[in-house]
């Protein structure tokens, strides 16, 4: 079956679900939210006989970036977030040490922005950037209409869970109109969020019947 396939890979102690994206026909594939266990989703790639080339944040939490530098240095691949978000990963080793009590690698440098609209290929697929704040500033999903496929990162999870938005930087009312943005998408549409399983937009509406 050749089609734009997503492996999750839950990953470090909170969990973060990492994915590896490709198209089944083709050699290279997509890094999204290595929050850690770098040698883990080395060997998953190895496994899957592909090669990395480039690595995106949803967002700049630390447990959604931990191993980037180190995959970056592994594979000599760029690395992108949105520019909003910059700002957390100067934030990372702090961040890093409150929440976890560990040392981590050197900040990440981020060698592109991304920002709506932006198309990232991969294969015979598209992932379309759409700008997704709330959670954090510069919080981004990414949707393949072909494969009809969302990555949401932390904007919303299964049975109607959202990302925390107590945090001074976060914003409830955005992350209310990120959420009314990605359901106008098709129902069928299966998200992949950033922490626990999946869901569908069909399945979300029914949780944000008010939005």
């Amino acid at each position: 079956m050749h089609e734009l396939e997503v492996k999750r890979l839950p990953v470090g102690q909170l969990q973060t679900n990492c994915y590896l994206v490709f198209d089944g026909q083709a050699s290279d594939v997509i890094i999204i939210d290595p929050g850690d266990d770098a040698d883990y989703i080395t060997r998953i790639v190895a496994d899957l006989s592909k090669t990395p080339s480039k690595i995106i944040a949803t967002h700049g939490h630390f447990d959604h970036v931990l191993a980037v530098t180190e995959l970056k240095l592994a594979y000599d691949i760029p690395f992108s977030i949105h520019k909003e978000d910059e700002f957390l990963l100067k934030r990372l080793q702090s961040t890093a040490k409150h929440f976890l009590g560990v040392k981590t690698d050197p900040i990440p440098l981020v060698d592109k922005y991304l920002k709506e609209g932006d198309e990232i290929k991969i294969g015979k697929y598209i992932l379309k950037v759409i700008e997704t704040p709330g959670h954090t500033p510069g919080g981004i999903s990414l949707y393949c209409k072909k494969a009809k496929i969302l990555l949401a990162g932390d904007t919303i999870f299964e049975k109607g869970g959202v990302g925390r938005t107590d945090f001074v930087y976060a914003n409830n009312n955005h992350l209310m109109e990120s959420i009314k943005k990605l359901l106008k998408l098709p129902e069928e549409t299966v998200v992949y969020t950033g922490h626990g399983g999946n869901t569908t937009i069909k399945e979300a509406k029914t949780y944000f019947a008010q939005l």
